[in-house]
């Protein structure tokens, strides 16, 4: 990724990028690329002008290949899991509108299991990534749930959260801030925050 981020050379650029898209469907490596960004450098190298046409060709195909990949890692049944694990981490789905959107009922499977998960991570996790994606998670429930803020509110998450607003880390308290202000404000006029 290193190579293909620094290298201006369209025959450099066409052997990495029909490496990445003859890799995509060996075991992990689909995955890995997703994690580690690679869908946003192919869209820019997209956007250059090159005139080899299987360097274009590959392209498509590669950015076909990686949204086909994220939709199936974004299934719910992956969340579940790493939320019941409790090692959360910026995987795609935590950011993914569309996966909240599809999903938000299956969270009152089980009398809100997952939310309540979540809210437990809030108070017993010491790994920041895994406090700022709780955070963020629960914010977006509040976002996407009808009642999502009275819910959030009954399983006593406020004080949770509040807690963490004066954590060392910078992107805890980004994300327990974000959780309070959809919190207080609500589905319908936190629409207009963004993380």
């Amino acid at each position: 990724m290193e190579v293909v981020k620094g290298s201006t050379k369209e025959k450099v650029v066409r052997v990495v990028i029909l490496t990445f898209r003859n890799l995509l469907a060996k075991g992990a490596f689909a995955a890995q690329m997703v994690d580690l960004g690679l869908q946003q450098i192919v869209q820019s190298l997209k956007a250059q002008a090159w005139s080899d046409e299987d360097l274009l060709d590959a392209l498509n195909q590669l950015e076909e290949g990686l949204k086909d990949n994220i939709k199936r890692l974004s299934s719910f049944d992956k969340y579940k899991q790493e939320v019941l694990l409790g090692h959360l981490d910026w995987s795609p789905m935590h950011k993914d509108p569309g996966f909240w959107r599809e999903n938000i009922t299956n969270f009152e499977e089980n009398d809100f299991r997952i939310l309540r998960v979540l809210i437990t991570i809030l108070d017993t996790s010491n790994d920041p990534t895994a406090l700022a994606v709780a955070c963020y998670d629960v914010s977006q429930f509040i976002q996407y749930h009808p009642g999502g803020r009275f819910i959030v509110a009954d399983l006593k998450a406020k004080e949770r959260v509040m807690k963490l607003m004066n954590h060392e880390n910078s992107e805890v308290t980004k994300y327990a801030l974000l959780c309070i202000q959809r919190l207080f404000l609500g589905a319908k006029y936190a629409s207009f925050l963004q993380a």
